[in-house]
């Protein structure tokens, strides 16, 4: 399992119902249903990664949310909506994060950290957009159409009136450093947040 999984997984309850957005191959919630019991469903638009999560049995919906959002689920519908790497994939990370809240009790992000020193020196140094282990993508053909930085994500969150329950903040490889803690908006590649109302 990806590094910033096993750091998320424990934050989630045994028995738990989950949502995983964006889900991907189903990694995640395979491992959650055979290790804590939770139930639920995966939303992905990658056909393969859908054939994946499907001979892993793991429930997945064909969604884009940036066409359908999350109309389709009811409020409070699940205890824990998860977004790994992809909120900075949506058009309106706002509307999204709000849309966890209604479905869920807690929501966990994760996302690149667009304000990390070697990416600034990268940007003062070159004058093009960075690209790194985080973010291997030019800027024309990159899914990621909103980057932000840790102090961007949690204004975001006092704008919406969203706490911020946990943070963690690792490097690209996910490990915990103490620098990163230091000053994680110029330190921290990864920013890891678990938020509620």
């Amino acid at each position: 399992m990806r590094a910033d999984l096993e750091i998320i997984e424990p934050w989630i309850e045994d028995g738990a119902r989950v949502l995983d957005l964006g889900c991907g191959d189903g990694t995640l919630l395979d491992y959650l249903q055979r290790q804590k019991n939770v139930s639920g469903y995966g939303l992905e638009i990658n056909p393969e990664h859908i054939e994946t999560c499907i001979s892993r049995g793991v429930n997945v919906i064909e969604q884009d949310l940036d066409k359908q959002g999350l109309g389709n689920f009811r409020d409070n519908t699940f205890d824990t909506v998860l977004m790994t790497q992809a909120l900075q994939a949506v058009r309106r990370p706002d509307m999204v994060l709000e849309e966890m809240l209604r479905l869920g009790r807690e929501g966990i992000v994760t996302f690149p950290n667009f304000g990390y020193w070697r990416l600034r020196w990268y940007l003062i140094r070159r004058g093009r957009m960075p690209m790194s282990s985080t973010l291997p993508h030019t800027w024309y053909n990159t899914p990621n159409i909103h980057l932000c930085t840790f102090k961007d994500f949690e204004a975001l969150c006092y704008q919406h009136h969203i706490r911020i329950k946990s943070r963690t903040v690792v490097d690209d490889e996910h490990r915990f450093r103490w620098f990163n803690r230091l000053w994680p908006n110029m330190l921290g590649q990864i920013a890891i947040y678990r938020v509620t109302r």
